[in-house]
């Protein structure tokens, strides 16, 4: 459900094979970007460059991979965040909890 790649000393997750997420893809979603933690990864960067819907259980997820983030002593950053979502995350007051940025350029500055 997802592709990372390694760019300047942080990983970059993509999202493959799907456009939303919700509740149900969310349990392996969850899974699969905790464990990149396992993996001693101290920066993520995710891109949701092709993703135009998250639900509530998808905004838990990330605020779950967050949470591992911090008690990794990492940092998660987000980017390619359209419009409709950016909404979403300022009406539920989370773009003051998360790290966005327009483009994963700019989360490598």
């Amino acid at each position: 459900m997802i592709k990372t790649k390694e760019i300047n000393g942080h990983t970059l997750v993509t999202f493959k094979e799907t456009d939303k997420i919700t509740a149900i893809n969310a349990e392996g979603l969850k899974k699969e970007l905790n464990n990149i933690f396992n993996d001693n990864v101290k920066k993520l960067i995710i891109s949701f460059e092709n993703i135009n819907f998250i639900d509530s259980t998808g905004f838990g997820i990330f605020l779950s991979v967050m949470k591992t983030a911090e008690s990794n002593d990492g940092e998660l950053k987000l980017c390619n965040v359209n419009q409709e979502i950016m909404k979403l995350f300022k009406l539920l007051h989370l773009d003051n909890v998360f790290d966005i940025y327009n483009t994963v350029d700019d989360c490598l500055k």
